[in-house]
């Protein structure tokens, strides 16, 4: 992680604080992230440096306008007038392990097919905390190339649950 990256989020994080909103943004920040990683379209249109800086910063204020805190959109805005928002998701990795820090916990991003109801949200929870032997926030991602199972990403550890695993490990063994 590059220093600017650590800045970028250390400013952010202190700005949430102060604002009593770290939770809020922190989740807005992820979920946008999530959707950059997907949406190869938004990705080239807030990244096209061919495009006015101002025409790509309204298109973020029609996007996150009314829907995200003041926060979300004026740091989205400005990486996308700054031709930055390639850094975004290493921006929001750092916030969320910043704000897990602080409340001595552990992030886990944990990519299943469909939506997990509270029950399996609170169970997960328990065994990645458990296994961990530390408290974790959960920050789940409703991914469809997922087959089956989860996949949880917790630092430089995977566990992977997936169907598509197993079926690899009994081919392996076989």
């Amino acid at each position: 992680m590059t220093k600017r990256i650590e800045t970028y989020a250390a400013g952010l994080y202190a700005l949430a604080l102060a604002e009593e909103s770290v939770d809020r943004v922190s989740d807005e920040l992820h979920r946008f992230s999530v959707l950059l990683e997907r949406s190869e379209t938004l990705r080239d249109s807030l990244g096209n440096s061919a495009l006015p800086a101002d025409r790509r910063q309204a298109a973020v204020e029609d996007l996150l306008g009314g829907r995200a805190s003041r926060i979300t959109v004026q740091m989205v805005s400005m990486l996308v007038g700054l031709g930055r928002v390639k850094d975004l998701p290493a921006i929001v990795t750092a916030l969320l392990a910043q704000v897990a820090a602080e409340r001595q916990r552990a992030v886990a991003e944990v990519r299943s097919a469909v939506p997990l109801d509270e029950d399996q949200l609170t169970r997960l929870t328990a065994a990645l905390g458990s296994m961990l032997g530390q408290a974790v926030d959960l920050r789940v991602i409703v991914d469809p190339s997922v087959l089956g199972g989860i996949v949880a990403r917790v630092g430089d550890v995977v566990i992977d649950g997936t169907v598509r695993h197993k079926l690899e490990l009994l081919k392996e063994a076989m």
